[in-house]
């Protein structure tokens, strides 16, 4: 067999892998647009609930995902950029280390439930939080944590160590070196895995099911220790225990929920390509 023909056939599979890939989000997406668009109006995005959900907007669903998802990227991005920074740049390279980078990894894996019942445990019931948004943005911080450890370790291990060295042979601390040879080059990476994590967060449900969120509650949250709605469970809500409701409220709110993540995936994007174009080596 030829070269030439053999190379036919790895981008045949090739191609017909992503078709594989790209055609059921593409089905799913149109059919959240065919089905949802009809219910999607500014009465519907910035109105209260009404008469048990079947009436009225999502506006406190869609303020209760935007305060989750805001708190948890507050508490989980220093958090895992340190502890990236301590794993890649202080911690040697040991059995203790690679163990900690395996349960990492494997932490990001977790299924969102078990998180759930973590901060129904750690943030609800023993601190004593309660059924609150910051108990919702702990568990979901957490759940984050994994994620944007390993986006931001890899994207320093990513900054070539000749970097570090010309800073080090010029005077300059360890942390110096960090701050101002490493981090500015590492940037776009980690800002990217903050983001998608935030995508991720935004879309939850299980964790939020335990810690936060809401069945019915039309108003606004006071503070940050009182109860939300939410999108994803709002979503869960009408589509399995509500009857009698509009099948374009439902789609509406899926598509304003899958909206949401991808304006979040779009910035992502951007962000990181404008920084690389200013961060070049």
């Amino acid at each position: 067999m030829r070269t030439t023909t053999k190379q036919k056939i790895a981008f045949s599979v090739l191609f017909l892998s992503t078709l594989m890939v790209i055609l059921p989000v593409v089905f799913v997406l149109g059919t959240i647009i065919k089905n949802g668009w009809q219910g999607i109006s500014w009465e519907f995005l910035t109105s209260m609930p009404r008469d048990g959900m079947r009436q009225g907007g999502i506006y406190p669903a869609i303020v209760g995902t935007v305060y989750l998802v805001s708190l948890s990227i507050v508490f989980s991005l220093p958090i895992g950029v340190m502890a990236a920074i301590y794993l890649n740049e202080y911690a040697r390279d040991n059995l203790l280390t690679r163990l900690i980078r395996l349960a990492i990894v494997n932490l990001a894996g977790v299924s969102s439930v078990v998180y759930g019942l973590f901060g129904l445990a750690l943030f609800v019931t023993f601190m004593k939080f309660g059924v609150s948004i910051l108990s919702g943005a702990l568990t979901l911080a957490i759940m984050n944590l994994p994620v944007i450890i390993t986006a931001s370790r890899e994207s320093l291990a990513n900054v070539p160590y000749q970097f570090r060295e010309v800073s080090l042979s010029l005077g300059l601390s360890r942390w110096q070196t960090i701050r101002h040879s490493v981090l500015p080059f590492a940037i776009p990476g980690i800002l990217t895995g903050a983001i998608l994590s935030l995508a991720r967060a935004a879309g939850e449900t299980a964790p939020i099911l335990f810690t936060v969120a809401a069945f019915y509650l039309p108003k606004l949250p006071a503070s940050i220790f009182d109860q939300a709605m939410a999108l994803p469970y709002h979503l869960y809500i009408i589509s399995t225990q509500i009857p009698n409701i509009a099948v374009k409220t439902r789609y509406a709110t899926a598509m304003v929920l899958v909206g949401i993540s991808f304006t979040m995936n779009i910035f992502a994007v951007i962000i990181r390509s404008r920084l690389r174009k200013k961060k070049k080596w």
